[in-house]
């Protein structure tokens, strides 16, 4: 009985009262870094949200690790594939900067969203990650799985401690 009130307290929790809000540690940049920048972070963060300029911090776009496989892979394609190669590889030189390797629909959510319904759209869009975004669609934190699998193993251990009181 205590497990399941533990999930759903769990569900019902708003994104705001788990979201990283340390904005000096918020992977961002604005849509004219270069790669470079960018490799440095994501190689630390593995993502960086895209804005279009970090004073207003209107979410843009985000770059992750998958990514920036199609820039760092060869451009060329196999015999047997129609079309063409991707043209943001390095080895065609036409990216240098954020707006042109970032996913330009980043799975946003609301702070005041409950927890189910964001681990509903992690799970529809495959995405470990969710940008929080104000009502104007400014970056004012971020969600990530590792987040929630933290919070709901507290609670976890929390809950078994008072049992055994």
């Amino acid at each position: 009985m205590r497990k399941e009130r533990l999930i759903k307290e769990f569900y019902n929790l708003k994104v705001k009262d788990l979201m990283d809000r340390r904005s000096w540690d918020l992977p961002v940049v604005d849509k004219d870094t270069d790669i470079a920048t960018i490799l440095s972070i994501v190689s630390g963060k593995n993502h960086v949200w895209v804005v279009d300029d970090k004073k207003n911090m209107r979410l843009i776009g985000v770059i992750t690790e998958h990514d920036l496989l199609s820039l760092l892979s060869p451009p060329h394609l196999p015999p047997y594939m129609f079309g063409k190669p991707d043209l943001r590889s390095l080895q065609f030189g036409m990216v240098s900067k954020a707006e042109e390797i970032m996913s330009k629909r980043p799975v946003t959510c609301k702070a005041d969203e409950k927890i189910y319904d964001i681990l509903l759209r992690m799970k529809k869009y495959r995405v470990r990650r969710l940008a929080v975004i104000d009502n104007k669609g400014r970056l004012i934190g971020e969600i990530t799985l590792h987040h929630l699998i933290c919070k709901y193993y507290r609670a976890c251990q929390y809950h078994e401690i008072t049992e055994e009181k």
